[in-house]
């Protein structure tokens, strides 16, 4: 299987496992919701004063 370093490698219309996500080594942030992957964004300044 090939090393997973980008997300630009990744497919983002094709549904992914949990086990597929601790294969990926890659910085950016990302998460899985129901299979597919999601970028995650940095909260805003507001949402970490709730918070």
């Amino acid at each position: 299987m090939e090393k997973i370093t980008s997300l630009s490698q990744l497919d983002l219309e094709k549904t992914y496992t949990y086990a597929d996500y601790l294969t990926w080594q890659f910085e950016q942030a990302v998460e899985l919701i129901k299979g597919r992957i999601a970028k995650m964004a940095a909260p805003s300044r507001r949402h970490q004063k709730i918070s």
